[in-house]
């Protein structure tokens, strides 16, 4: 796919930033909780600007995703960070807060195609993604014209036949060195190592071309095709260990017919390979998202 030439694009204007925290939070579910947490913000004069939450009534598991306006909070946001640290472990809990405004530092990983390279380029330009792109990293050169292009680093690893090793480890390097918090593989085409996945675990995103579970192996939409599939997708999904089934954080799907072709597949393929791996982006720096076990707990934009 031919590359995009970006132009300085104007961001679209953003609302104010008011000093604030995102708490992300899961527990035990038990009566209570909800008002619990929301005497305790408003016991520091602090503002629910969002409280979202899910029961889980199978798993009895209660999870939480809040944004706090602390402009008039009666101590400083260090104590009332450390303060709650009283009431989550009354609650048998675990918690994160992230303190606003703030920009993820992300590597973004490729190979060969650009579609979704180029997706998170724009909607950064557009300040859609608050993240910081540390740099590009490739086992192919494809791209470095668009990470020279979008004034970012670009660092070519070779990973082919005996250096498959030496080049994660390399990849390792950069992630600590850069203090990345966010790896997001866009269309990045090697087998992440099990020590890998295991030691970012729940900081790699990674977009699949199907609507998983779907076609494995090679050339997937010509086997959709030739089943005559009704829809085809993408999925972008947490990475573990275990190839391609990390929990699902969001999926896109395009409705197909007879007359399409394998390249009208892959050409709506491509677009939902975007768009959802956009949205999962998103859901993940905005801590939208938490892991519980196989599946993702995904709060609302």
């Amino acid at each position: 796919m031919p590359s995009l030439t970006f132009k300085r694009i104007t961001p679209q204007p953003s609302q104010p930033v008011r000093p604030g925290l995102i708490l992300k939070l899961s527990s035990p579910d038990q009566s209570g909780i909800v008002a619990r947490i929301a005497t305790y913000v408003a016991s520091h004069s602090g503002n629910l600007i969002e409280f979202n939450q899910f029961s889980d009534r199978v798993g009895k598991k209660f999870f939480a995703r809040l944004e706090i306006d602390t402009a008039n909070l009666d101590v400083t946001v260090e104590d009332f960070k450390a303060s709650f640290g009283t009431l989550g472990r009354s609650l048998g809990a675990t918690w994160h807060f992230r303190t606003l405004p703030y920009k993820m530092r992300t590597a973004v990983l490729v190979t060969k195609t650009d579609h979704c390279l180029n997706e998170i380029l724009l909607r950064t330009e557009l300040n859609e993604l608050p993240i910081e792109i540390t740099s590009l990293i490739g086992n192919r050169t494809n791209c470095a014209p668009i990470a020279e292009k979008a004034g970012l680093p670009f660092h070519h690893i070779e990973m082919d036949g005996d250096h498959r090793e030496s080049g994660f480890e390399q990849i390792r390097s950069l992630i600590l060195d850069q203090d990345v918090e966010l790896i997001v593989l866009a269309r990045f085409m090697q087998i992440l190592p099990n020590s890998f996945c295991q030691e970012f675990s729940g900081k790699i995103i990674n977009i699949h071309h199907s609507f998983l579970p779907a076609f494995i192996g090679a050339n997937p939409y010509r086997q959709a095709h030739d089943r005559g599939v009704k829809l085809i997708g993408a999925t972008c999904h947490y990475v573990t260990a275990d190839l391609d089934a990390g929990p699902i954080i969001e999926q896109e799907v395009e409705r197909v017919s007879h007359f399409h072709s394998p390249n009208d597949l892959a050409r709506l393929g491509r677009q939902c390979e975007r768009i959802a791996l956009a949205k999962g982006i998103r859901f993940h720096v905005h801590d939208r998202t938490v892991i519980d076990g196989h599946r993702a707990i995904v709060f609302p934009d």
